[in-house]
């Protein structure tokens, strides 16, 4: 316990700490409007397709996580082009989109000149190597969308749950819709350098799948998905380094084993309530339980 402790005298584990922070609270708050909107599909899309604008800004010679950036909310605005205006299936776009991203990735990659780049952190993340930089991009993500969620909320919360009835009431929903997935775009992006491309999904998913098991209130998912993606997230940074293998694997591994040994305890829970419960008790008198009352 004292050298996990030591661990924060290095930079570099306090800036993985601060980022393991701010992705749980950005994948927590993006991820419950995905979960709830039942759009997962639409953001593993955006994750793939990001990495074309990888591939070209390794070529053009920019950080490749800005040509994510731009790469990412171009193909999410496109997925909403394409379903709502060309009537292509929702996800025929996103497998276009999403094979076309990886495709244009690896040919820029494969003739940009000189030495190949390292595509394992950016397809699996680490996390351990988060720069001053990168924090700054999550640290104004965090701030952008907690501002504007407290600002759009019940918007937000109209628009995503009854876009029919928001119609008839003349609510702005397709500009709501493209700003809100072009937040889903930003997310995945900035958080790429955290825990990869792969593996961003899990942490966009599984802390609302265990957030799910003890809510269904919106606002409340929210809060529960922020816990337990840091939970999750620490837990993992802690096995990383006492077992020495990669801190994505690990966060994600560590939120996968979490959400099944919550799950098991609420079937526990659950089979001992209905072992107790008095009509199918064997020591209850079926009599009592069942006399009808006196008229």
């Amino acid at each position: 316990m004292h050298s996990l402790i030591a661990l924060f005298n290095f930079e570099f584990f306090r800036n993985a700490f601060l980022a393991a922070f701010m992705a749980s609270l950005t994948c927590g708050i993006i991820g419950t409007y995905i979960v709830s909107r039942r759009i997962v599909f639409i953001s593993g899309g955006i994750t793939h397709a990001s990495f074309g604008g990888i591939g070209m800004g390794y070529y053009f010679g920019i950080d490749p996580i800005l040509g994510a950036v731009g790469f990412g909310i171009l193909s999410a605005l496109g997925i909403e082009l394409f379903t709502k205006k060309a009537n292509l299936r929702e996800d025929s776009a996103i497998a276009m989109l999403w094979s076309l991203g990886m495709a244009i990735g690896i040919i820029f990659i494969f003739i940009t000149p000189g030495y190949a780049p390292n595509l394992m952190s950016y397809l699996f993340g680490n996390i351990l190597t988060v720069s001053k930089n990168d924090l700054l991009f999550l640290l104004f993500l965090s701030v952008f969308i907690i501002g504007f969620f407290l600002i759009f909320y019940r918007m937000i919360i109209f628009v995503s749950f009854d876009e029919e009835f928001a119609l008839t009431n003349n609510a702005p929903v397709r500009l709501f819709n493209s700003l809100l997935i072009s937040l889903v775009a930003l997310t995945i992006v900035l958080n790429i350098r955290v825990v990869g491309i792969i593996l961003v999904m899990s942490l966009l998913t599984i802390p609302q799948a265990i957030a799910n098991l003890f809510t269904k209130r919106f606002d409340v998912m929210i809060f529960y998905s922020i816990a337990f993606g840091f939970l999750g997230s620490v837990i993992g940074l802690a096995i990383s380094y006492l077992y020495d293998i990669p801190s994505g694997a690990a966060i994600i591994f560590t939120l996968v084993v979490l959400y099944g040994l919550i799950k098991i305890l609420f079937l526990l829970v659950r089979r001992a309530n209905t072992a107790t419960s008095p009509v199918r008790g064997d020591s209850v008198n079926k009599e009592e339980v069942y006399k009808p009352k006196a008229l």
